[in-house]
């Protein structure tokens, strides 16, 4: 949360000419009710079997608009801690890590915070204990990751597309 998931895929997806999806959006519309909404009414883990379910249905059965078959997709930041999704999305993308110091997820998150049901209490305290809880497994199921602290969007964007260019002509 907070690393620019949503900002950089954007940008990266129109670099690359390409769909881009965010999975908290797609679930949303699925659902017809907001995240928070989900989280308080059935609970983090309907939450979580939901948005295993609509992952495996992007990455194993895609259905690729402007007939384009590349697709960015940003996760949730809880996405990968679901074994069933980590394994999903090591094994069917390319899976970019957008590695965030907590000073910097703590100023791009201090504004939005009351509308995130995994930061509630102390933002700092939440999120260093998050990235505790996390950064192995982000750093497991990544095949690339990269340091976003004091880049821009259209920077890390870049950045993406210049790896994805080098893996994709090896």
């Amino acid at each position: 949360m907070g690393c620019g998931k949503s900002s950089v895929g954007r940008r990266l997806s129109e670099l690359l000419c390409c769909h881009f999806m965010d999975l908290d959006d797609v679930i949303v519309e699925r659902e017809g009710r907001s995240i928070p909404d989900i989280f308080a009414t059935d609970g983090e883990a309907a939450f979580r079997a939901i948005e295993a379910q609509t992952l495996k249905k992007i990455v194993c059965h895609p259905e690729r608009s402007e007939g384009s078959s590349t697709l960015v997709l940003a996760l949730g930041g809880g996405t990968v801690m679901t074994p069933e999704c980590a394994e999903l999305v090591r094994e069917n993308t390319v899976c970019i890590y957008l590695r965030a110091s907590v000073d910097t997820l703590v100023e791009h998150l201090a504004s939005e915070a009351a509308g995130r049901p995994m930061l509630s209490g102390d933002l700092r305290s939440r999120i260093e204990t998050l990235m505790l809880q996390r950064s192995s497994t982000y750093e497991k199921t990544a095949h690339v990751t990269i340091d976003t602290d004091g880049m821009s969007i259209e920077a890390v964007a870049s950045e993406i597309a210049s790896v994805l260019n080098r893996l994709t002509s090896l």
